[in-house]
């Protein structure tokens, strides 16, 4: 999976570019085909915000978050598009079993 994190009005530090990264990880644990990411971390007075667009086979996938602490954020970014991410992949899961269902029930 390829990660672009940028920044508005903040710089995108060291610490920061990891952080996004191993959380990011935890993503591809539960679906494989996920092809991109893009991560945009911004500042706004008290707000410290994330957004994110992943790009999966099929379809794409867009949360955001924002708390006091940048840290906070990304974690709870990364929540939000893990629970779409099972929710995405449990449609495709039905959706085989479905058909594959109908097809016996065509050939009986």
């Amino acid at each position: 999976m390829q990660i672009k994190i940028s920044g508005h009005h903040i710089e995108v530090t060291d610490a920061l570019r990891s952080h996004v990264l191993t959380k990011m990880d935890k993503l591809e644990r539960h679906f494989d085909h996920i092809t991109n990411a893009n991560v945009t971390l911004c500042v706004e007075k008290q707000r410290q915000k994330a957004d994110a667009r992943v790009h999966i086979a099929g379809n794409d996938i867009v949360a955001q978050a924002e708390s006091a602490d940048m840290y906070g954020s990304i974690d709870s970014l990364v929540e939000k598009l893990d629970r779409q991410i099972l929710k995405h992949k449990e449609k495709i899961v039905s959706r085989r079993h479905d058909n594959s269902a109908r097809a016996q029930i065509a050939t009986a």
